[in-house]
């Protein structure tokens, strides 16, 4: 990499690299706009989509097997993401509306073609593993309403995704479908009543009780992975990017906060009921009737129904973010035509990626394992991959010849804080492993 073109700048050298858009102030967002319960929803809408699609189904089973496999003794690592969530949000959103650029686009016009590739292949590893899973996970859930095998319905599924992104108006589905998510809420009033004891449950969160073995970093990774998941911070770029372009306001802190609630929120109520709830000997090779039966407490007979039809609407919320980020950041690695916004002829090859994608999961679902199992490993993997997404994220948003403004102490220091803890379980399940 070339020092002279990686280095980070001074305030003289705003806007030299990376030409920023005509008509785009210091600060985009007129202060001035009078505050009205409308505003607030429309301002709070986005964080509420981002923390939904963050809630897809391979956090709901992360977090249901981290609790039925260690109790209440990973809820600090829930905690401890909090801050991670809102510096993550906050930066991811604000460099794709200031430079009104996807990440892997950036690093292409930065860094290069090669770095830009690189890292289109680590989110194509993620990404895969994590739509082949959640297509699992949302067949199954059919499966579980309709008591028919889940093979039936991986075709339907993968069908309908592919027809929201190519010919349909997926944001106005997905904030339908994210409606659908909300009996996962359930989750909530479950760890309420199965908890033994609020004080047992804030022990454990506040003074952790940490296990010396393989299994229990290895879930440390999945659950880091889980809610620092890499396809919602490119999503975050590059949809940032089509809103900036079509006029939209700048994002506003609060929507980082509201995702940041809804995510930490249902991924700490999942694991608390689970952990009171599933006495398993090998949690991982749970079904996902098994986890359902975390709700139990709270609805009875009723938990399976909620829980496939919220693993349903989160699968189909982040399905086809899951698609499109990736083939986003393929596509802005090779330098091809993007944009949801765009006619399908306007950017076939974007829109072919799309089609490829979907076809390649749907076959990969044909292979025999455990839906859970499957879930859960993926986000392992997604745990390990995060780190290189991360530290780009980091030099790219401090890059002052690229952004209008850097990042905060607080969010340096909290992204920094996530790669560093990242990289430190990651290191340690790798010596264990060997």
């Amino acid at each position: 990499m070339d020092f002279r073109r990686s280095r980070k700048g001074n305030p003289a050298d705003r806007g030299k690299l990376l030409p920023w858009p005509k008509g785009q102030s210091e600060a985009p967002e007129a202060a001035s706009q009078p505050r009205t319960w409308r505003r607030t929803v429309h301002r709070l809408l986005p964080g509420f989509v981002t923390g939904a699609a963050d809630v897809d189904p391979s956090l709901v089973i992360t977090a249901t097997v981290a609790g039925a496999a260690f109790g209440y003794s990973l809820l600090w690592v829930v905690l401890l993401c909090v801050p991670f969530l809102i510096a993550v949000f906050a930066v991811s959103g604000r460099l794709g509306f200031q430079t009104r650029r996807g990440l892997v686009d950036l690093l292409r016009t930065t860094y290069g073609v090669r770095l830009a590739i690189a890292c289109a292949v680590v989110i194509i590893a993620i990404n895969m593993a994590m739509i082949v899973a959640d297509l699992m996970a949302v067949s199954d859930a059919f499966s579980i309403i309709l008591r028919v095998p889940r093979i039936y319905f991986v075709a339907v599924v993968a069908f309908s995704v592919w027809y929201f992104l190519i010919f349909r108006d997926y944001r106005r589905i997905t904030r339908l479908l994210t409606f659908l998510a909300l009996p996962l809420f359930v989750y909530v009033a479950a760890a309420i009543v199965a908890a033994p004891s609020a004080g047992a449950v804030l022990t454990r969160t506040f003074v952790p009780r940490v296990m010396h073995t393989t299994s229990y970093v290895a879930a440390i990774v999945g659950i880091m992975g889980s809610l620092l998941t890499p396809y919602v911070l490119v999503w975050q770029t590059s949809s940032r990017r089509e809103q900036a372009e079509s006029g939209g306001e700048a994002p506003h802190h609060a929507e980082g906060h509201t995702g940041t609630f809804i995510t930490t929120l249902l991924a700490y109520s999942v694991m608390v009921a689970s952990a009171s709830v599933l006495r398993l000997p090998h949690p991982v090779n749970m079904t996902t009737m098994q986890a359902a039966e975390a709700l139990r407490p709270a609805v009875g007979d009723y938990g399976q129904l909620l829980f496939a039809i919220g693993i349903i609407g989160a699968g189909m919320v982040a399905l086809p973010v899951l698609v499109a980020s990736m083939c986003y950041s393929v596509a802005e690695a090779m330098g091809w035509e993007t944009g949801l916004s765009r006619h399908p002829w306007e950017a076939k090859s974007f829109y072919g990626l799309i089609s490829a994608a979907m076809v390649l999961a749907t076959l990969l679902n044909f292979i025999p394992i455990n839906p859970v199992k499957a879930l859960y490993l993926s986000q392992i993997l997604a745990g390990i991959l995060t780190i290189p997404i991360l530290l780009l994220i980091l030099v790219l948003s401090n890059d002052r010849r690229i952004v209008r403004s850097t990042n905060t102490r607080g969010q340096n220091f909290w992204i920094g804080a996530a790669i560093g803890g990242l990289l430190s379980a990651g290191i340690v399940l790798l010596l264990w492993k060997i």
